[in-house]
């Protein structure tokens, strides 16, 4: 048996590979310099952390943020890997200890911090020690022109010519259009590597945009059915956190929250809530979330829309991670757009760079936030819709998200789509959406009045039509290239070689508009985890009773119980024990024996050792009782 899968089967209690995986280790224990692009949850860490177990030396993971690597760390702990992490999180005496452990060969992997990677101390560790292998983490943090541009990632590849040998290099990150993919082999300069890109989509996860006149009661709505389960609601600003997760504590959701502004101790100590389900549901701004491999997360709503695709699918992405059924919704508002662009012009994450490249990068940025708010007026399959940003071209059909669940109708639009690209002529193409609407509405503002758009032959043309659908028209025409929105920091209106087409009667506008949405989309959704599994196996096996799926919900609930109880002993957060995955594929076999009990995925030699006794223990009395009942 190779190698690898003896590892594998060991401590992480996988039979195989998942797609990928086999091609990107084997490119690494080769020697190759290796780069895997694989969507979140798809086993990005298995790849650097087998080869890492085969390599005589050690291996260096450069991480972000210190809650991924504890995470990280911990896992692997778990699973009988000695691991550790250096980073500012410990006290020098303990960051000593570590790296004295270290030197004495205890660790097969060690994460550590880019900040950290020059520093004399560590360097000095370095340059005594064999490092087979250095592995980028969220390589997109290398790119001015990725979502989490990080100056710190730079130091790298300084750190990497101060070695006296070069140990084989691979990076890994989940979302990376090829622009940003090509930075990465440039910057970290990766000899001839294996580039494998797994693909982008995450089927499990069902994608929906909203637009509600009230948010809030949008979102409590959903809480009613969820509050059990564990979610992220991600916010733009620190007040919408507060008031957001306020509001859900007084209607009884156990929420936590978690922004900047916060001190270190509440920060810390609201994510162990979320992490231990002592509060499942956190609201929190972008500041939360890279690197919590919590794998029972059953939906991600972003209460604000993101600033670009790639935050917004790498913070969706957070659900879902175990495999299982779960959802993303975005509610969006006008407001969002307004406040991404303030954020964008008064960005000073990139004080490092020159002023040249900081214009560009604004640039890229308002194009970006272009196509995300296109994203949320789309009629097209959503999950293709991001996908294509991504470079992936599907059937524009799902059948896992709200436009494909929502019945449509061709709407002929041409009078409405004339009026407003008249209205853009007219005023000399001086204006944004905002302004074009309101007077094409008839709108009687200040503003109009000072621009004197009062006096434009379409003031008020469309005075009878809902200023929602006159926005829906406005958006597909920009998208449709009817009419081009500038990327500058007041967004203008212009007219391209399409627009005179309209105008002068050439062309008619057609366009897809909700008919109706179907109710059980919702229903769609909440039949998850253990229900849905279960009804698959019902189907596979011929199981016909009836109460296969209400018997073995209690039994799913007996099994949570028996984590948490282990969590709570251990110390750890009850995923670590065994993900919801596992606990769901214990309730359909009920495994009684040590070779049935290593047979569920997720379960390995070490977790068996440790916990298997326990579990079996759990199912043979549920079994008992059930069969006496």
């Amino acid at each position: 048996m190779d190698e690898r899968i003896k590892l594998l089967k060991k401590y992480f209690g996988y039979d195989d590979f998942r797609e990928g995986q086999e091609e990107l280790t084997g490119s690494i224990l080769n020697g190759t310099d290796t780069l895997g692009i694989m969507p979140t949850g798809a086993g990005k860490s298995i790849c650097f952390q087998i080869p890492a177990l085969l390599l005589e030396g050690i291996t260096l993971v450069i991480s972000p943020l210190i809650s991924l690597m504890k995470d990280q760390v911990s896992t692997l702990n778990q699973a009988g890997i000695h691991a550790a992490f250096l980073n500012s999180s410990l006290t020098a005496g303990q960051y000593r200890l570590a790296l004295s452990y270290a030197k004495e060969g205890r660790y097969k992997i060690i994460y550590v911090a880019p900040e950290r990677l020059i520093t004399e101390e560590f360097l000095e560790f370095a340059l005594n020690t064999r490092i087979s292998m250095v592995s980028v983490d969220e390589a997109h943090c290398v790119s001015q022109w990725g979502q989490d541009f990080r100056p710190s990632y730079l130091k790298i590849v300084e750190f990497l010519d101060r070695l006296p040998v070069r140990p084989v290099l691979s990076a890994f990150t989940a979302t990376a259009t090829r622009e940003v993919i090509e930075d990465i082999i440039r910057i970290l300069r990766l000899k001839a590597p294996t580039v494998k890109v797994t693909g982008f989509d995450r089927k499990n996860l069902y994608f929906a945009v909203e637009t509600p006149k009230d948010k809030f009661e949008a979102l409590k709505n959903y809480m009613q059915d969820y509050k059990d389960q564990s979610g992220i609601i991600y916010c733009l600003t620190r007040k919408v956190v507060e008031e957001v997760c306020d509001r859900l504590n007084r209607e009884g959701v156990p929420v936590t929250r978690y922004h900047a502004g916060l001190s270190d101790a509440e920060r810390k100590t609201n994510q162990e809530d979320f992490i231990y389900d002592r509060k499942p549901i956190m609201v929190a701004t972008n500041a939360f979330g890279m690197g919590i491999d919590k794998s029972n997360v059953r939906f991600v709503i972003h209460y604000n829309m993101p600033k670009n695709i790639e935050s917004y699918y790498q913070e969706a992405g957070r659900a879902g991670r175990d495999g299982e059924s779960a959802f993303c919704i975005l509610l969006y508002s006008g407001q969002d757009v307004i406040t991404n662009q303030f954020f964008i012009e008064n960005n000073n994450d990139n004080e490092e760079l020159d002023p040249e490249t900081l214009k560009a990068v604004k640039e890229r940025d308002r194009e970006r936030l272009k196509k995300m708010t296109f994203y949320c007026f789309t009629n097209e399959c959503l999950r293709d819709y991001i996908l294509r940003y991504f470079g992936e071209y599907g059937t524009n059909y799902c059948g896992n998200c709200s436009n494909c669940l929502t019945q449509f109708e061709e709407s002929d639009v041409t009078d409405i789509s004339m009026k407003l690209i008249g209205c853009v002529s007219q005023s000399r193409q001086r204006y944004g959406m905002g302004v074009i609407v309101d007077t094409v509405h008839g709108n009687k503002t200040a503003k109009l009045r000072q621009y004197h758009m009062d006096e434009n032959e379409f003031y008020g043309s469309l005075a009878k039509e809902a200023v929602y659908r006159l926005r829906q028209v406005l958006n597909y025409l920009v998208l449709e290239d009817y009419l081009f929105l500038t990327n500058e920091e007041y967004s203008i209106l212009k007219l391209t070689d399409k627009s005179w087409e309209v105008l002068e009667g050439k062309k008619e506008i057609i366009m897809k508009l909700a008919k109706e949405r179907e109710i059980s989309k919702k229903e769609k959704v909440k039949k998850s985890g253990l229900k849905k599994a279960a009804e698959k196996d019902a189907r596979k096996t011929g199981n016909g009773k009836q109460n296969y799926e209400e018997a073995d919900e209690v039994l799913f609930e007996l099994l949570r119980k028996l984590r948490s109880d282990i969590a709570k002993e251990e110390k750890i957060p009850p995923y670590i024990v065994f993900s919801d995955k596992t606990l769901l594929e214990l309730c359909l076999h009920m495994p009684l024996s040590e070779e049935d009990m290593l047979s569920i995925s997720g379960i390995g030699r070490f977790k068996y050792d440790k916990y298997g006794e326990r579990f079996m223990e759990a199912i043979k009395e549920y079994k008992e009782k059930a069969e006496t009942d």
